[in-house]
């Protein structure tokens, strides 16, 4: 209780103010969003790797990347035809996080720097969003793999 000051009148006013006009938390509500739209598209997601290993004959790996790829190709074309946008505005995290999120993080600046030419806008702002998240993605997983060939022994 040490140096604890008493906020006066004028500042408790101005708290009020702040309170009565600051927007309610939708909290709640957008976790429940994410949650259902990213679950969404993992069902598509698993319909496509179910319906690949079934028709195409495919080994489970291969299944898998095929899958990647789908939705991959989904993603980018929501993203360019406008789609994925307001589809991420209503779902929030739930269609970030999905490799659909990954697409759009990389075609998004495409598109919006294409203007500027094909080498210095569009080749230059490509991965502008998702660069740095592959950057530290990878270095961490290599961090990572040499901490455990050093722990295990295996080299």
């Amino acid at each position: 209780m040490k140096n604890e000051r008493i906020p006066s009148a004028k500042e408790k006013d101005y708290q009020r103010r702040v309170n009565e006009r600051m927007p309610k938390s939708k909290t709640l509500s957008q976790c429940i969003r994410a949650f259902v739209s990213g679950g969404i598209i993992c069902c598509i997601g698993q319909l496509i790797h179910d319906f690949a290993k079934l028709t195409l004959n495919y080994s489970e790996s291969n299944v898998a990347a095929f899958t990647a790829i789908v939705l991959v190709f989904i993603g980018a074309t929501l993203t360019g035809v406008g789609i994925y946008d307001k589809i991420g505005a209503w779902a929030g995290a739930g269609s970030v996080v999905p490799i659909t999120g990954f697409a759009n993080s990389i075609v998004s600046p495409a598109m919006e720097f294409k203007r500027e030419g094909y080498v210095l806008g569009l080749g230059a702002k490509l991965f502008s969003i998702a660069g740095p998240v592959l950057v530290y993605g990878i270095s961490a997983s290599v961090i990572v793999g040499i901490i455990t060939c050093l722990i295990t022994g295996r080299f």
